[in-house]
């Protein structure tokens, strides 16, 4: 029974692979110059020569995160990853976007015998090892019961490049929420502590503070925030 899981997690993984070099086109030209028997030699060395940037849409599903009134985290997060995703595509990065609906990532773990909130945390991490992860970018949003709190918080897990990679993103967003906040670290967050790679949580603002809402719930603004957060990733990427 575990053998058949494995399996078909490794397969799932496989796929996605397949699918994200397909959308950029580039299996399809190699393949074109390429006689048959030598496309599955090429696959590897297409998808290894980009970073591969994991985006995590936190929550979904039964899971609404944080909310005011009928705005829940869940549906913010969804939006600003999938233009996040746009944003690294668009730009030649390898990003894979580990939700695309409104659905539970514990719903797909079938592998863990524990509570929904540690099944849900331990398929965003599992992703991580199913694929040649460079990086991990987790997108949420804050919220405080002092509705003054405002601005973007990056955390970092306890290693040099997580730190860099948080400092760049919160320089960017700053500079759009002309906020001044520096990286925290996110010492209790299981994300952080169990990801090997690289990884960072993005606050992208506070559901509980009246302007951060209005930015967090409007279109333009999630564009906005999310180009931010792609720069701050690719200025990280290009400098190392």
């Amino acid at each position: 029974m575990q053998l058949r899981i494995a399996f078909k997690r490794n397969l799932f993984a496989m796929l996605l692979i397949v699918l994200t070099i397909l959308s950029a086109g580039e299996l399809c030209s190699a393949a074109a110059a390429s006689p048959s028997n030598e496309r599955t030699e090429q696959l590897p060395n297409l998808f290894f020569s980009r970073p591969v940037v994991i985006i995590d849409a936190g929550h979904g599903g039964i899971d609404g995160g944080t909310s005011h009134k009928e705005v829940l985290e869940k549906d913010i997060n969804l939006k600003i990853a999938q233009k996040l995703y746009l944003f690294l595509r668009s730009s030649g990065y390898v990003a894979i976007l580990n939700r695309n609906g409104d659905y539970a990532l514990s719903e797909e773990n079938r592998w863990l015998k524990s509570s929904r909130h540690r099944r849900d945390l331990a398929q965003r991490k599992s992703l991580t090892d199913e694929l040649p992860t460079t990086l991990l970018v987790s997108l949420h949003v804050n919220w405080n019961k002092h509705s003054g709190k405002s601005g973007p918080v990056v955390l970092y897990q306890n290693i040099a490049e997580s730190f860099l990679l948080a400092d760049s993103i919160q320089q960017y967003l700053n500079s759009f929420y002309h906020s001044s906040r520096l990286p925290v670290y996110g010492k209790p967050f299981y994300l952080l502590n169990q990801t090997k790679q690289p990884a960072v949580i993005v606050e992208t603002g506070f559901i509980s503070n009246e302007h951060d809402r209005k930015l967090l719930c409007d279109p333009v603004a999630q564009k906005q925030i999310a180009a931010a957060i792609a720069d701050g990733i690719m200025a990280h990427l290009t400098a190392w």
